[in-house]
């Protein structure tokens, strides 16, 4: 199929394809989709995944940047499926951009990731497709561990809390780099995430996530160092802190995302006395 449509995996577009037929059926399995559910798609590729989703769910949207690869998966799909093929609609766009999508609102997100993009993309869809209530994604797997870490973890981080803003994140296994096209020099990892309410708060995600960015920025340390710059001095942001409840003198890697939350509250809908 890439020699008939000339296609040469590129790095700069994280292209991957999965060319192994029980990687495929693994991942549409460790989904736990329904009949009825609307399948997201970023990254089909030549199409491999695309026509085991089709086999499960009701409908798939596809979202391709590749031109090429985009304007195929139709022909693809009538191919190998032409009974499937009315349930299929490819949109040519960079997933990044996507602000919304043709037909039923996706209910779920099942994708391989391209590694250069996997958490922004990963981000920004949850933000953007509040529809989207489980996620299934295969991401390179230092990125699936760090996705998936708890506050203590040495790869706890800023996509760990974001992730959790979202969803209950896990990981769902590994996948090694042989059942690849061409094969990449690290294994992967699938992610499993369920989508649930974000903490309750008076701020809003923005103010939070800059709260988290501010944290982690120079991960040795405290918060209350950390935090000096974004509060506008290292005594108000010790006040915040103590307000919130949260030590001043832990690093960023020991909070959850909940004690970000408090602390981006009393930063930006908090008392007023604090120390400027």
């Amino acid at each position: 199929m890439a020699a008939k449509y000339d296609v040469r995996p590129t790095k700069q577009r994280g292209q991957n394809f999965v060319i192994d037929a029980n990687t495929v059926r693994r991942i549409v399995r460790s989904a736990s989709l329904r009949p009825d559910d609307v399948v997201l798609e970023v990254g089909p590729g030549l199409g491999s995944l695309t026509l085991a989703l089709l086999e499960q769910v009701a409908s798939v949207t596809a979202v391709e940047i590749d031109p090429v690869l985009a304007a195929a998966l139709p022909h693809t799909v009538t191919e190998y499926a032409p009974n499937d093929a009315q349930r299929v609609r490819v949109v040519e766009a960079d997933a990044m951009r996507v602000a919304q999508l043709p037909g039923p609102a996706p209910t779920a997100l099942v994708a391989n990731l391209p590694y250069n993009v996997a958490v922004p993309v990963l981000l920004h869809l949850l933000e953007t497709l509040p529809s989207v209530v489980r996620v299934l994604v295969m991401v390179q797997l230092e990125v699936a561990e760090r996705l998936a870490a708890g506050p203590g973890s040495k790869v706890y981080g800023i996509p760990s809390v974001k992730a959790a803003w979202y969803a209950d994140v896990k990981t769902a296994g590994v996948v090694g780099r042989r059942v690849f096209w061409p094969a990449p020099n690290v294994d992967s990892g699938l992610v499993s995430m369920t989508r649930r309410e974000p903490p309750a708060t008076s701020a809003t995600r923005e103010q939070v996530f800059a709260v988290i960015d501010a944290a982690f920025a120079q991960r040795r340390k405290t918060l209350r160092a950390a935090l000096a710059s974004y509060a506008g001095s290292a005594a108000r942001a010790e006040d915040a802190l103590r307000v919130a409840g949260v030590d001043p003198t832990l690093r960023g890697e020991r909070l959850t995302v909940q004690d970000f939350t408090r602390i981006a509250d009393v930063l930006h809908d908090g008392p007023t006395n604090l120390n400027p």
